[in-house]
């Protein structure tokens, strides 16, 4: 504080590093991407901390997805999720190639084919779909309850793939879901999961889909 003044912000790399390996190992059975959230702490030099070690992002804004790749993000290893996306945006992510739109809403899914079909491009788009199952988290955080009205219901999701199948400016590439934040217990994402793993089959066999992403939280 003396040689930098205050207010001064200090984070341990040995500790996020230790976070980001930890999960990785749990994972490595599996064919597996790990996405930090941007909008956890965009700082560039944890975003770079990440980057080095092989992490993807979740970015939920171009000015997210901009300081990932200044800070070395691979493009193809970004997903680009939350609602609201710009056409400015979308057009940016496209352009750098990002893995994966995640789509909030079959709206949604119509401007990201009609931007998409005007760049006579493909937009690679997981649809985020809503499981409900609560995350046993604070009710203002909590996102996978049908009330909630984050993603699209399960009862309608196989009928909207088989709507973006058809659209030009699209290419199906997975299925995503987020049921909330400071979740503690591992039983909500098993609940959720196990709700969703028979659309995930269906998917895959009918589109040859690429990934779940279980989300964050």
């Amino acid at each position: 504080a003396e040689k930098f003044g205050t207010p001064l912000y200090i984070y341990s790399a040995g500790t996020v590093l230790d976070h980001y390996t930890r999960i990785d190992a749990a994972l490595a059975m599996l064919d597996h991407l790990i996405c930090y959230a941007v909008k956890a702490n965009s700082n560039r030099a944890i975003l770079k901390l990440l980057a080095d070690a092989g992490a993807g992002f979740d970015i939920v804004s171009g000015g997210e997805l901009f300081r990932a790749l200044k800070a070395g993000a691979d493009p193809g290893k970004c997903t680009f999720a939350g609602v609201g996306k710009r056409r400015e945006e979308i057009e940016y992510a496209l352009d750098r190639g990002v893995y994966s739109f995640n789509v909030e809403s079959e709206a949604e899914l119509d401007y990201i084919n009609e931007i998409a079909s005007g760049k006579s491009q493909r937009a690679p788009i997981a649809l985020r779909i809503n499981p409900d199952v609560a995350a046993e988290t604070h009710a203002y955080i909590s996102t996978g309850k049908s009330e909630n009205k984050f993603g699209i219901g399960l009862d309608r999701a196989a009928q909207i793939y088989e709507r973006a199948s058809k659209m030009p400016g699209v290419a199906i590439r997975g299925v995503q879901m987020h049921i909330g934040s400071q979740i503690t217990e591992a039983k909500p994402f098993a609940a959720a999961i196990e709700k969703i793993a028979r659309l995930v089959r269906e998917l895959k066999s009918k589109y040859n889909i690429q990934f779940f992403s279980v989300g964050g939280g």
